[in-house]
């Protein structure tokens, strides 16, 4: 592909980019039970409006566009307050979640280069509950993680295994509120004031429940305290574009006060070009989300959070209920807010969520680990109210058809022809394993289901380079 020769007309241009879209998900559906965040049209056409507005300006130098760094402190404080921290605590904007939590873990590690210079090489204990993005940090900053298991009927992190877990190569221990599988808060004051008695970083995962939490707290929902109302806690990350309902990118990062905040930040002058002053990542920092962020914090207000969550809680609660009461399935964990996971020991996950797919759902098929199953993960957003009977009369069928189907795959079966591929030609075991997924060079596959029941019989360090590898293919 190159650059056309010639311009083409704006009805040209957009008219390609629709259809290049009739492939994905109907966004505003209601039917996507993950990654949709919809506020409904109103508060999106304001938010729309804001982001347009600052479509073409960028944070990279407060001096030009003074506005953009006043737009972000004003949202930044807003959540500060939101999550009861002090006059003392400060904080940035982000692109989301992954680069919070990255900017949490490069700042943990610089503090400690001259607060805890005995510390050599770095280490994170978190659960196997704590999201990704913790693990990506290690990868990016050299620092080590130290994976300690959790309840296996609460799916709370287990305090006592963090504690044993502890070295003097120990700098972070993280706590997620909640933790995105299962939809559960972690003993957040326990997990601090180890961090307290030794000396360590705490760091709250809060991108999904930051602002829902809070609100469900301040609504008298028995919410257990995650923020900075708790002594040891440093910095925690809470996302916009997620149960803020703002347009994406959007995420929050908040330290304790500016002492630990100063080693986020990176300048630069000793180059031929301008002073580079960065306190995130991203140097053109985009104003858009946040100007679509401010603009729906302003829009909704306290008050339309509050019927967001009311609704919300309410969808979930049946939809648990339900999905409890449905013969072959089990609820994981006690969700603490309106995102949860569910099991079985019956029935192939992966079929479900493809007979639930051509009834026009979306569920997020999640991986198991040395502790837990794997499931099906639903996120409930404002978008999805009033669905909940509609989708659980389906997933009844659903798994009717699955129990019922000629074609049941059977994960062990699976597994034991994955194990002889890897034994039998392990120089040729991905290509192998590929085709068995029935993934080609090219494309998505038509279904998922066996792909992702190979993925879930793999070794973890194999199905990670299996992955790489096809992405890395994808984006040919």
């Amino acid at each position: 592909m190159h650059i056309p020769e010639h311009g083409r007309s704006k009805a040209e241009i957009m008219k390609q980019l629709e259809s290049y879209k009739e492939g994905d998900l109907p966004y505003h559906s209601g039917r996507i039970m993950a990654y949709v965040y919809d506020p409904g049209e109103e508060v999106l056409d304001t938010a729309r409006e804001a982001y347009m507005n600052y479509l073409c300006e960028s944070g990279l130098d407060f001096t030009t566009f003074p506005s953009v760094m006043r737009i972000e402190k004003e949202v930044v404080r807003m959540i500060i307050n939101l999550l009861r921290g002090d006059a003392e605590a400060v904080g940035n904007m982000t692109s989301g979640g992954t680069e919070s939590i990255l900017l949490a873990m490069k700042t943990a590690r610089d503090w400690a280069r001259v607060n805890r210079p005995e510390i050599k090489n770095p280490e994170m204990i978190l659960s196997y509950t704590a999201h990704p993005a913790f693990h990506k940090a290690c990868a990016y900053f050299g620092i080590k993680p130290v994976l300690v298991g959790f309840d296996r009927e609460t799916f709370q992190a287990d305090v006592t295994a963090m504690r044993a877990g502890i070295t003097d190569n120990t700098l972070i221990v993280v706590g997620s509120a909640p933790g995105y599988a299962q939809g559960v808060i972690d003993p957040i004051s326990d997990i601090a004031a180890l961090a307290q008695e030794k000396g360590l970083w705490c760091h709250v995962d809060a991108c999904v429940g930051g602002l829902h939490l809070s609100m469900m707290r301040k609504m008298g929902y028995p919410v257990p305290d995650f923020d900075f109302t708790i002594p040891g806690v440093t910095s925690i990350s809470t996302d916009m574009h997620k149960y803020g309902y703002a347009p994406k990118n959007a995420s929050v990062i908040m330290y304790r006060n500016r002492e630990f905040r100063k080693y986020q930040f990176f300048a630069c002058l000793q180059t031929t070009s301008y002073a580079l002053i960065n306190p995130t990542i991203t140097s053109s920092k985009t104003a858009g989300p946040m100007a679509g962020a401010w603009a729906t914090l302003n829009k909704l207000g306290e008050e339309g959070y509050r019927k967001i969550v009311a609704a919300t809680q309410e969808e979930t609660s049946k939809l648990v209920k339900g999905i409890s009461a449905i013969d072959g399935l089990r609820v994981l964990g006690k969700p603490d807010m309106c995102l949860f996971s569910f099991t079985s020991e019956t029935i192939n996950l992966f079929q479900l969520a493809e007979a639930m797919s051509r009834r026009d759902w979306y569920l997020q098929p999640q991986f198991s680990t040395p502790f837990s199953p794997y499931n099906l993960h639903i996120t409930v957003n404002q978008s999805s109210v009033g669905f909940a009977d509609t989708l659980l009369s389906d997933l009844r069928a659903a798994v009717e058809e699955v129990k019922n189907s000629a074609d049941q795959l059977d994960v062990e079966v699976v597994r034991k022809q994955v194990s002889e591929l890897i034994s039998q030609d392990p120089e040729h075991a991905h290509d192998n394993i590929l085709a068995l997924g029935g993934v080609s060079g090219e494309g998505l596959p038509e279904s998922m289901v066996m792909i992702n029941t190979v993925l879930e019989c793999l070794p973890y360090s194999i199905a990670e380079e299996l992955l790489t590898e096809y992405l890395n293919g994808l984006y040919q």
